[in-house]
């Protein structure tokens, strides 16, 4: 599968301020790609030099097999970009607006438009200067959704909107990528991201400290063990890689690095074990890893 996006070694600099420091992000052709990192970490620097706006110090930047720097035109008729803080032409109609956005693409798909509209509950016909900021965000999501591309770059897509919205945009992304499309999704609502996300690259200050499917992320990291057992073992808690130990009756919970997994096994079933339940790290816990 080829890359939609192939970042390697990327290098961005404003004067004495390193914005980003030998990045690398790779999302494959058709997947729904999560983009995370706490704020000023490079997130939002990467995509503007993806879209263009701004050019690479140093490093490759390969979007839909083109240079975007040098071959943005032809781009951006490939893609959708929805920022999070979203500034429409006041004096026109949000329907105008959608349009408008759409005919810089590769056209719309009327039908689809529609349906947009009413799944977002917007009026179309009111003008721009009149929308709230949630509705602001619908225009540019609608015109993104609806428009004929391959590229959705979505940069904080659901600011303002209620959690009624936020579920129909999570069912319209998986939409678009039953179609195909290609998504990066930056977002701070992990819980967005853990539910739409097949892979996700993890960014500080500039760099990339992990990516990959989350499948392969979950395995290489802790587990969450709920075990009830004939007797409370004494040294569970003694154990490397063992955190968070807190007994109820005869019922364990505890974390445990998967390395270490089997020295509590052995532990556990010594002390009999009656029932126990897994759960692997939510993508919050995955992400507080590299930020705690």
């Amino acid at each position: 599968m080829t890359d939609a996006i192939a970042v390697d070694d990327l290098v961005k600099t404003f004067g004495s301020v390193r914005a980003l420091d030998g990045l690398n992000l790779h999302v494959e052709t058709g997947d729904v790609h999560g983009f995370l990192g706490p704020n000023g970490s490079g997130k939002s620097t990467t995509i503007r030099v993806l879209l263009g706006l701004v050019r690479a110090t140093s490093g490759t930047v390969r979007l839909l097999g083109g240079d975007p720097w040098a071959d943005g035109v032809a781009l951006h008729r490939r893609l959708a970009y929805v920022p999070g803080d979203v500034t429409l032409w006041p004096s026109l109609t949000g329907g105008e607006v959608i349009d408008l956005l759409a005919r810089m693409r590769g056209g719309i798909d009327s039908d689809r438009r529609a349906e947009l509209i009413e799944r977002f509950s917007l009026d179309p016909g009111k003008r721009s200067r009149t929308y709230s900021k949630g509705n602001r965000q619908k225009v540019a999501l609608i015109s993104a959704l609806a428009s004929n591309v391959e590229l959705l770059l979505l940069d904080e897509p659901t600011s303002g909107l209620d959690p009624l919205m936020e579920q129909q945009f999570a069912e319209c992304v998986k939409d678009a990528a039953r179609r195909g499309v290609t998504v990066l999704l930056s977002s701070h609502i992990l819980s967005e991201v853990d539910a739409l996300c097949s892979s996700v690259t993890i960014v500080r200050d500039g760099r990339t400290v992990d990516t990959g499917t989350l499948a392969s992320m979950r395995h290489l990291t802790r587990t969450t063990m709920t075990v009830t057992v004939d007797r409370v073992p004494d040294d569970l808690d003694r154990l490397t890689g063992v955190s968070g130990v807190t007994v109820d009756g005869f019922t364990i919970t505890c974390t445990v690095e998967n390395e270490s997994l089997a020295a509590v096994m052995h532990v556990l079933a010594d002390a009999g074990v009656q029932s126990m339940i897994s759960s692997a790290p939510t993508l919050e816990e995955l992400f507080l890893r590299y930020y705690a």
